[in-house]
């Protein structure tokens, strides 16, 4: 993720003239959505196995397993705040 932000401020300082290296920062940044979409997807499976081992304890994994998605939700929004911020300076 560091290196994404990195990598979009860079493109970002060299496209000062250059309005298509905007583009290409906006659309490296809009990729953190599939690193975070593969994030929630394993935190969900592994709460549906833990679920299964054990149900009694559905009401904790429920309450950690939605805080986990929604700071791993963060990520992915982060990134699109960074793509709508480049192509505004388009």
């Amino acid at each position: 993720m560091n290196f994404l932000v990195s990598l979009v401020n860079v493109l970002a300082e060299m496209a000062s003239n250059n309005i298509g290296l905007l583009g290409v920062g906006a659309g490296i940044a809009v990729l953190t959505g599939a690193g975070s979409g593969i994030g929630e997807g394993l935190i969900g499976a592994k709460a549906m196995e833990a679920i299964g081992r054990q149900p009694e304890a559905l009401g904790s994994i429920r309450v950690n397993m939605l805080i986990a998605q929604a700071v791993t939700e963060t990520t992915g929004l982060y990134g699109l705040i960074i793509a709508f911020m480049l192509i505004g300076k388009m």
